[in-house]
């Protein structure tokens, strides 16, 4: 019997037009009248995924920046798991000397060195969600959205690495002109040892620490309730998802997950563009899987 759900977002949860579709959101509602709990599990910070929490009404605990910290449904933190700043700087390095284009979450939000190229990563997100077929339309959709979203801007990562009051817990990559970079330095990040390096599309890297995973904080979370892993379903679509995947007795992969994943998930729904999420939470419902 399920009694916990945790689902991804980008890719899972929201659309194509980075929302939640209402078909989800009903699902989650009748879930909840069941008995069945849900959190959300993304790489995004917890000031990024709320608002789109809210917009539908639903207020839920989130599992946010991989792992990096998890959250009651009030908001109040229950962990979390940072990357040391000493190798962050040797991450910063391997980044920069590659030219490639990273953004750092941190406990005050997510922080950005360049509107420009944020701009335009989320702009490729758009294009590769299917928003829009037109780059230049996409950027102009990125531009509108940027504005509703708590991102500080820097003029270094340096500020935030001789901060003694900053603390790291997640580093985003992006390639999406050049994706070939990416395996290579996800290599030497590895090697730094003690890092989880994952994706949530093709054109980035999720950096967090080996801790900082989606599966272990659900498991912690579930634990807390005393829920079982047996007596939890999760939903998602690329690599940061697998973790989770993994560690819940029922898992179900996306329509649009990548290949592995799809091998990985004990069952597949529909894409995030046909709200799979609700279907998938409808089928358990309906089901009873275990």
């Amino acid at each position: 019997m399920i009694r916990l759900i945790a689902s991804d977002m980008d890719g899972t949860l929201l659309n194509e037009r980075m929302t939640v579709p209402p078909e989800n959101a009903a699902a989650i509602q009748a879930a909840a009248e069941k008995g069945i709990q849900f959190i959300v599990a993304t790489g995004r910070s917890y000031t990024e995924a709320k608002p789109l929490m809210e917009q539908v009404g639903i207020k839920t605990p989130m599992i946010t920046m991989n792992g990096a910290e998890v959250f009651d449904e009030n908001g109040e933190i229950i962990s979390t798991v940072t990357i040391r700043k000493q190798v962050a700087r040797k991450i910063f390095h391997i980044l920069r000397e590659q030219g490639i284009y990273f953004e750092i979450m941190t406990m005050n939000g997510t922080c950005s060195d360049s509107k420009m190229k944020r701009i335009q990563n989320v702009a490729s997100l758009l294009v590769d969600l299917k928003t829009t077929d037109s780059f230049k339309i996409a950027v102009s959709l990125a531009s509108a959205r940027l504005e509703l979203m708590a991102i500080n801007y820097v003029s270094s990562y340096d500020v935030i690495l001789d901060d003694p009051n900053e603390f790291i817990l997640k580093i985003i990559a992006f390639s999406p002109e050049n994706q070939a970079l990416l395996a290579p330095v996800a290599e030497k990040l590895n090697a730094l040892g003690n890092l989880a390096i994952t994706a949530s599309s093709a054109s980035n890297l999720e950096i967090n620490h080996i801790d900082a995973q989606k599966g272990a904080a659900l498991a912690t979370y579930a634990d807390k309730l005393g829920i079982p892993m047996s007596q939890v379903m999760a939903i998602g679509d690329n690599l940061n998802d697998r973790s989770m995947l993994e560690a819940a007795s029922v898992s179900f992969a996306m329509g649009n997950a990548t290949p592995e994943i799809k091998k990985v998930a004990r069952y597949l729904t529909d894409t995030n563009i046909n709200h799979g999420v609700g279907q998938a939470i409808e089928r358990a419902i309906r089901e009873n899987l275990s």
